[in-house]
């Protein structure tokens, strides 16, 4: 949509406050500051979501995405290990491993706010650490914040900070957890 056009929208719905052009006007409002998520759907709007496909990670970007076929439902901006760069070699790296998984199962109740977790290691990462005598480590999960954060939830977003996990605000885990369902594919990119 023309920003002239989208502003001229912008100035209608506010002229004309009603409940359904409140929320009209927060998707336009959303679309306007990040013109390059305009094929994604509005926050809360997983009732229209199309079945999720597949899950992408970009590290570098610093971004998950939840793909139906090859349009991007939803994005969010993540927190990965404390040492993201390069592929998970074995436990203890803080790395945040790179490749194709499957998102396997899910834990309501952990120590973060909510997680999904993450197949790794898989054959080929397991093969690679013991070539080296190491062990590949484990747990890695898609997850919300520290349950412990309380007031502090703030100081961990948009940082990386975990052990090699995948970190998003809990608003979005609570997305997240309803989009994706078990068995889905995660591809992890640098």
């Amino acid at each position: 949509m023309p920003l002239k056009t989208l502003l001229l929208t912008i100035a209608t719905l506010i002229r004309n406050v009603t409940a359904a052009n409140i929320t009209a006007l927060a998707c336009l409002l959303a679309l306007a500051g990040n013109p390059a998520t305009a094929s994604e759907l509005p926050m809360g709007a997983m009732a229209e979501a199309p079945e999720v496909s597949e899950v992408l990670v970009r590290k570098e970007e610093r971004r998950l995405y939840l793909l139906s076929g090859e349009q991007v439902v939803r994005s969010y901006r993540i927190g990965l290990g404390d040492n993201p760069s390069g592929h998970k070699l074995f436990e203890g790296d803080k790395r945040t491993p790179e490749g194709e998984y499957v998102l396997d199962w899910r834990n309501p109740n952990s120590d973060f706010y909510k997680s999904i977790h993450i197949s790794y290691p898989n054959k080929q990462d397991r093969e690679m650490a013991s070539s080296w005598g190491l062990d590949p480590g484990g747990s890695i999960m898609i997850h919300g914040l520290p349950n412990e954060a309380g007031d502090m939830a703030f100081a961990f977003l948009g940082l990386d900070w975990t052990d090699g996990c995948i970190a998003v605000s809990n608003e979005e885990m609570d997305e997240i957890w309803q989009l994706v369902a078990d068995g889905t594919p995660i591809r992890i990119v640098p």
